[in-house]
């Protein structure tokens, strides 16, 4: 199984204004969003008082082409828009990297970077959310 849930703030820039190229930034980011076909999982660009946000969604019997897709558009992201946040909870039991089955991770996007963290308030799944 693969679960994850997420969300990212986009921003050119960690000021508050963007540097310019916002506008064309973000209708390149539609395209690639619109390109992604994920039959279990959501993944959509929504407006919130006038800032762009990712959201992200999904639940699979296994790792496949979402947790790929996932991984190059936060890393798309994290470089064209190097003000964005966000975080982005996972589990799977055949995670490449920590906690491994039985917990999330969680990778947490601030300022152009992305840092893979253990989740302190879900993890271990049992006994904290699971019997």
């Amino acid at each position: 199984m693969y679960e994850f849930h997420g969300w990212f703030g986009i921003a050119e820039s960690p000021e508050e204004s963007d540097t310019g190229t916002l506008d064309e930034g973000i209708e390149e980011l539609r395209r690639r969003l619109a390109e992604l076909q994920w039959a279990t999982g959501e993944i959509m660009l929504r407006v919130h008082n006038g800032e762009f946000f990712v959201l992200a969604n999904g639940l699979m019997n296994r790792r496949r082409d979402e947790a790929a897709d996932l991984d190059l558009l936060l890393h798309h992201i994290a470089n064209r828009f190097p003000g964005s946040w966000g975080l982005l909870y996972e589990r799977s039991a055949d995670m490449d990297e920590p906690p491994g089955q039985g917990a999330f991770r969680v990778r947490v996007m601030a300022r152009g970077e992305i840092q893979i963290r253990l989740d302190p308030f879900l993890s271990p799944v049992r006994p904290i959310i699971e019997d």
